[in-house]
């Protein structure tokens, strides 16, 4: 991660700022530093320093669709990434996040919504692909090299060997490609101009054409490993079907068709909690335990083929 980076990031967003407003309040804060992402705030204006080695063409084109859909997207505030200490940074406007501790508040509904709508969008020609299989190999991947010798590790290994090869990133997905979200966490929603405004969907990086139940496997997951309400789960279930979304039958068992994701995203969750606690040196906690667990019961439950 480059020293100066965040400093050099904060001047960017100020100017960036103050060439968008006369009057600015300049209430300056860092949203993210990690060694894939920074984000800073300056006023309205947020800028993110994305990964490095981030395609700067691949992330332009999928900054073109967040321009293209500013019903479902936050819209940037500039057309294309620019190049700071070798990263390419974007700008944003500036949104309220969804709040983690009031989990009853949290906008299933909203989300599912936007989700559908991005699924039902037309598919831009050119886009690279949706990156959310190839994410979790990484995390395998990575777990596999920095913490194979974790008590952890063999049951979520054994669990990812036994997926089918397109949700671990070797084969393309199965069925018509749509606009994929990619990465989709409620994480990944703002909303716009006070407590009544319009949530949306932030976050390019992972964006493309693809299977659209990758992006409703994460909340599958959770609510599979008992860390969703199950009330949560099926408001979100439902608004998605109201909505047209294709992810899932538009009624019936969702699960045959989320059963795999949720499953690759249970692991690669795992995985990510497993390789951070070996780093930090600590033990894992009840929540990183459950999913190790999930995953340990995979195995008893295979996971059905795509043709099941």
């Amino acid at each position: 991660m480059t020293p100066d980076l965040p400093s050099a990031l904060t001047a960017r967003a100020a100017q960036a700022a103050h060439a968008r407003a006369v009057a600015c309040a300049c209430v300056a804060a860092t949203l993210a530093h990690r060694e894939d992402t920074t984000v800073v705030r300056h006023a309205a204006t947020v800028a993110k320093a994305h990964a490095p080695g981030t395609d700067p063409v691949e992330l332009a084109r999928r900054v073109a669709v967040a321009a293209g859909l500013p019903g479902v997207l936050l819209p940037p505030l500039a057309p294309s990434p620019v190049e700071l200490h070798g990263r390419p940074v974007t700008y944003w406007p500036y949104g309220t996040p969804v709040d983690p501790g009031d989990p009853d508040a949290a906008p299933w509904e909203e989300a599912a919504t936007l989700l559908a709508r991005l699924h039902l969008a037309p598919l831009p020609s050119g886009l690279p692909p949706m990156r959310g299989p190839e994410k979790a190999a990484r995390a395998v991947a990575l777990l596999r090299d920095t913490a194979s010798r974790h008590p952890a590790a063999a049951p979520l290994l054994d669990a990812w060997a036994e997926l089918p090869p397109w949700v671990r990133g070797e084969e393309p997905a199965p069925g018509p490609a749509r606009l994929c979200h990619g990465d989709f966490h409620l994480g990944q929603l703002i909303r716009r101009a006070g407590p009544g405004g319009p949530w949306l969907l932030i976050d390019v990086d992972d964006l493309g054409p693809g299977t659209p139940v990758w992006d409703l496997a994460r909340p599958a997951a959770w609510y599979a490993c008992g860390m969703l309400d199950p009330d949560a789960w099926h408001r979100f279930l439902a608004a998605y079907r109201a909505a047209g979304g294709p992810a899932v039958p538009a009624d019936g068992d969702p699960w045959t068709v989320l059963d795999v994701p949720a499953r690759a995203l249970t692991v690669q969750t795992a995985a990510r909690a497993v390789t951070k606690a070996v780093a930090a040196g600590r033990a894992l906690d009840e929540v990183e335990e459950s999913l190790v667990d999930a995953c340990a019961r995979m195995r008893s439950a295979p996971a059905p083929s795509p043709a099941d």
